[in-house]
């Protein structure tokens, strides 16, 4: 079991070599603290082992008395296609309706009583739901999302890849362009324009692509092991 950073697809295949089977889930101390499980429901039996792995990358589903739901910014709830993006809000009776001394501030639960958790995500029609974001982590570029964490498991796919964190970066036409912070393994060597092939490969549109890339020697880290990209923002300000 797995839990705190998402685990990408490639950490899990690689531990599936050695006959490690990784299932993670996704939750909030608010929460208590999981709220979806990894696992092939009766709906995907005799699945592919890609689709197995493919579903193994993300959050999962509901656990029973947990209800999840996504809202635009707007409001609006986005069609469960697992391609449209939303803010992740559960509510349920292990899910907490306020903070100590300071109550149910609007920033954090809905008039209706859901926790608006801060992650963005999709939801497809088997009910499994995928985190794409932290919604002060997203690329909102000319207008449209583009998910940091859709292009670091990709980029951390790479052979030469050990580490990658994406961050939003300034643009004057598009508002913000996604930069790509790259740890290469001991003794790689990898160029920006073998990293682009390697995205566009992964279906990534050109427009979605990084503006450039920071080579680093280590991404810094929060005290419980996420990328701590408010240090990478600090050092990259532009």
């Amino acid at each position: 079991m797995v839990g705190g950073a998402a685990v990408p697809e490639s950490l899990i295949r690689a531990f599936a070599r050695h006959g490690v089977r990784i299932k993670q889930g996704w939750g909030m101390t608010e929460t208590s603290p999981v709220c979806t499980q990894t696992y092939l429901t009766p709906a995907l039996a005799g699945a592919s082992g890609d689709e197995e792995f493919r579903r193994a990358a993300m959050a999962g589903v509901p656990l029973p008395l947990v209800e999840l739901r996504l809202r635009t910014e707007d409001g609006t709830e986005p069609p469960y296609d697992g391609h449209a993006m939303g803010e992740i809000q559960v509510r349920g009776p292990f899910v907490t309706g306020s903070y100590h001394e300071s109550g149910s501030p609007p920033d954090k639960f809905t008039d209706d009583g859901w926790l608006r958790t801060g992650d963005v995500g999709t939801i497809d029609e088997y009910g499994f739901v995928s985190i794409t974001d932290r919604t002060k982590d997203l690329v909102k570029c000319g207008g449209e999302w583009i998910s940091s964490v859709h292009l670091e498991n990709l980029l951390m796919a790479h052979p030469s890849v050990a580490e990658a964190a994406v961050i939003a970066v300034p643009d004057p036409k598009w508002s913000e362009r996604p930069l790509a912070c790259v740890v290469l393994k001991p003794g790689c060597r990898c160029e920006p324009t073998a990293l682009h092939e390697h995205l566009l490969q992964g279906a990534v549109a050109k427009w979605q692509l990084p503006v450039r890339y920071e080579f680093l020697d280590a991404i810094p880290r929060t005290s419980t092991g996420k990328f701590w990209k408010l240090r990478l923002r600090e050092r990259f300000p532009g």
